[in-house]
């Protein structure tokens, strides 16, 4: 496995969506997830998360060192039992002995929480990179039940406000007998942005990843090509065009960073061009990074 990474890194990813839903909001009746204050849309942190995970799980296709926990089809306590079959633990149905059971041979291994971490951070690439929340090792009073990654998103806002728009749609075939009796199709909807410009801000910690997961150069390459892919493998008609236009990354020459993170955000411009009056796609826009504004000893990379 290649070494453990030993820069900082903070990353942005700009992405347009282009009449899809990129992020419904459920308590909202499945539309676009917008921000009530100044329209502009947003696409939380674990959506984006979720694409990355499908394009690793879907370029690694289980392999070692590459699963994914946090997945549909698979219980997380399965997962989790798989660390404890690793250092021959037999799992007990019954709580309270379970716990006794962790607790004596703690006593005899006091590294055991670290080696159970060390083993879910090997198997599992999400677990490297963004961390998780282990309920079987939380509730049997293990250390090792919380692993905070090194790898941390923010929720992406839009440049400019959006406007969600309900559009009907109708299905020229019916679902019963009965149905068929009375009408010749059904109608339904679906919520959409006609276009709009987002951008996340990301944060590694190359600090988490010596000291905790151990996040290596390949992994980070890997991630790399996963945000720049994340929406190839996720086409929907619901989700519409979605792209990654830019991966704007700011290399540290050090572990702890040269210069706070929002300084070399601030550096980053995406204006609506002057004579565009209703963005439609992303040309629509100017994108520079002033690169006056980053610090001599940090790197930037435009992807």
């Amino acid at each position: 496995m290649a070494d453990v990474i030993k820069n900082k890194y903070d990353f942005a990813i700009i992405f347009d969506v282009e009449n899809g839903n990129p992020n419904g909001d459920p308590d909202a009746g499945n539309m676009p997830r917008v921000d009530p204050e100044t329209g502009n849309g947003i696409v939380t942190d674990v959506c984006l998360k979720r694409k990355i995970r499908d394009y690793v799980d879907t370029v690694k296709e289980g392999e070692d060192g590459y699963k994914i926990y946090i997945k549909s089809g698979v219980t997380l306590n399965k997962k989790d039992q798989s660390a404890f079959e690793n250092f021959d633990i037999e799992v007990e149905t019954d709580k309270k002995k379970m716990q006794d059971k962790i607790k004596g041979l703690k006593k005899t291994d006091p590294d055991l929480d670290l080696k159970i971490r060390d083993f879910m951070c090997q198997e599992f690439f999400d677990i490297r990179t963004f961390g998780a929340v282990m309920t079987t090792f939380v509730a049997n009073n293990m250390n090792c039940g919380q692993v905070r990654g090194p790898v941390q998103l923010s929720f992406a806002r839009s440049i400019d406000p959006v406007v969600p728009q309900e559009v009907t749609i109708t299905r020229c075939a019916v679902t019963t007998e009965s149905d068929a009796e009375n009408k010749v199709n059904t109608m339904g909807n679906k919520f959409i942005v006609p276009y709009g410009v987002y951008i996340a801000e990301g944060y590694i910690s190359a600090n988490l990843a010596r000291k905790v997961t151990g996040f290596s150069e390949d992994d980070l390459e890997l991630l790399w090509n996963a945000i720049i892919n994340m929406f190839e493998f996720d086409h929907a008609a619901a989700r519409g065009k979605m792209a990654v236009r830019k991966l704007v990354i700011f290399k540290h020459s050090n572990e702890l960073g040269n210069c706070p993170s929002y300084k070399l955000f601030d550096a980053i411009n995406i204006q609506k061009k002057p004579d565009v009056l209703v963005a439609r796609k992303f040309a629509d826009y100017d994108f520079s990074v002033d690169t006056q504004l980053i610090p001599d000893e940090v790197e930037c990379i435009i992807k």
